[in-house]
């Protein structure tokens, strides 16, 4: 009986929040996405490697986005600095600790009390530069475009924040909105966040993390771990996904290896998502060509719905383990 009157919540859920997506003023499109995708993989961003001048620009690109949408920063600053090491292989010389940053916006809910509540929505910018780290599929020291990996992800998060700022009055939980850095150095970003949160991190109810999400396959597939963290997660993500024509693969658990794993080791419920893995993971040719664009924005469409349905009402959230 539980089952059965959880089930019908949501598909009330989706029913009535399908009225307010169709009314939306700020749509995601694919022309935005591209846009975003072909900025972050150009030749002069070198693959996206955590320092330097080269990141500070991405940070840049990544607050402008977030300013021209309306969303403010967190606390006055958008930006969370941090120092990270950078991997190298075995035997060789280590390589001096950089400063990058993670960037945070921050959307604010309108229910008095949830509004103290927070669903965290990321996905890492960073990449593995002109390769040659330990990360590397590829013997190639050339640039490594990371077109799927993270800059899909990254572009999607922009996409999804302006839709959910257009439609700010419908939130009664708030948002964080994080783009991390440091996530191919052994999720640096993330592991700092969760230890120097700007929120505590009992009132972090839900982290969605999208980590290469462009590459949506001829049978529609998303694939996520962790739904069975939060109640009703693996019936919600099922049942949001027919209307968009998509195919979940959703698992309870399997909570897998990007920067959502650093929530869920806080006992903070989580979702990472994800359009599969492909030959040119890692690789000099993981590059623009091969998003599959209007996937992505179905995929971003997913997403948005689904922060819709927790965070737009008083949706029961608590952490569940998984093993």
């Amino acid at each position: 009986m539980e089952f059965f009157k959880r089930r019908c919540c949501i598909t009330l859920m989706i029913v009535v929040l399908g009225v307010n997506f169709s009314t939306a003023q700020a749509d995601i499109t694919e022309k935005e996405l591209e846009d975003h995708i072909i900025f972050l993989t150009s030749e002069n961003k070198l693959g996206r490697y955590p320092g330097g001048k080269v990141n500070r620009k991405i940070v840049s690109y990544i607050i402008r986005d977030f300013k021209k949408s309306g969303i403010p920063a967190f606390n006055r600053s958008y930006k969370q600095t941090f120092k990270t090491k950078l991997r190298v292989k075995e035997g060789e010389e280590p390589k001096k600790e950089v400063k990058t940053w993670n960037v945070i916006g921050l959307i604010e809910g309108n229910e008095p009390i949830l509004k103290n509540e927070y669903i965290v929505l990321g996905a890492h910018y960073d990449h593995l530069g002109m390769g040659g780290g330990p990360s590397s599929k590829s013997d190639n020291i050339a640039i490594h475009y990371g077109a799927d990996d993270n800059a899909s992800g990254t572009s999607a998060l922009l996409e999804i924040a302006e839709k959910l700022m257009a439609n700010k009055s419908d939130l009664k939980r708030s948002i964080l909105l994080v783009a991390f850095g440091a996530e191919e150095q052994g999720l640096v970003g993330s592991r700092y966040f969760v230890e120097n949160s700007v929120v505590p991190l009992s009132q972090i109810k839900l982290m969605i993390n999208m980590d290469m999400v462009g590459r949506l396959n001829n049978e529609n597939h998303v694939y996520m771990g962790g739904a069975g963290t939060f109640p009703g997660g693996m019936e919600l993500m099922k049942e949001l996904a027919p209307p968009l024509g998509l195919s979940p693969i959703v698992h309870a658990g399997s909570v897998g290896g990007s920067d959502h794993v650093s929530f869920y080791k806080k006992d903070i419920s989580v979702l990472g998502i994800h359009t599969g893995g492909h030959p040119q993971y890692h690789t000099p040719e993981d590059t623009v060509e091969h998003i599959n664009f209007e996937g992505q924005k179905l995929v971003s469409e997913y997403i948005y719905n689904a922060i819709m349905a927790v965070a737009g009402s008083d949706y029961k959230m608590e952490f569940i383990y998984q093993d």
